[in-house]
């Protein structure tokens, strides 16, 4: 599973009109330093950010196979921080409104679409992947 594309295709898809307008490279290379390492979107690495404090409830829904709970415009920037989401919309040429409602929108159903179940196996590679990514998480 490719997730930059998947995640490229939902954000686009969440902007409406204007996401037909987007440059692509920015767009990736945006996502990339957003939500991964800047050459790989670690879903782990996305899922862990968002389980801290109160919003553990909220990546829970997104791991399980029921209803994906909403992920707010403020928790979203409590975790990525203002400075980042704004200079992801500028390097897109989008509204930062619109492109943290976006955001809000994708990362939620990215997460969803990348697990079932609660399991994360497939897209980070596997029991070597997922260990790979809890080494990071301690490093």
């Amino acid at each position: 599973m490719d997730l930059l594309k998947l995640a490229m295709d939902m954000f686009q898809s969440k902007l409406g009109a204007q996401g037909k307008d987007l440059d692509i490279g920015a767009l990736q290379s945006g996502l990339l330093s957003l939500l991964g390492d800047g050459s790989n979107i670690n879903i782990a690495e996305l899922v862990s950010k968002f389980s801290g404090g109160d919003l553990a409830s909220l990546a829970s829904s997104w791991l399980g196979d029921g209803a994906n709970q909403a992920l707010s415009v403020d928790s979203l920037t409590s975790v990525l921080g203002s400075d980042k989401l704004k200079a992801f919309a500028s390097a897109i040429n989008v509204n930062p409104a619109s492109a943290n409602q976006a955001l809000a929108d994708t990362i939620p159903a990215l997460i969803d679409q990348s697990s079932s179940g609660g399991n994360l196996l497939d897209s980070v590679g596997g029991a070597g992947g997922l260990l790979g990514a809890a080494k990071g998480l301690f490093s």
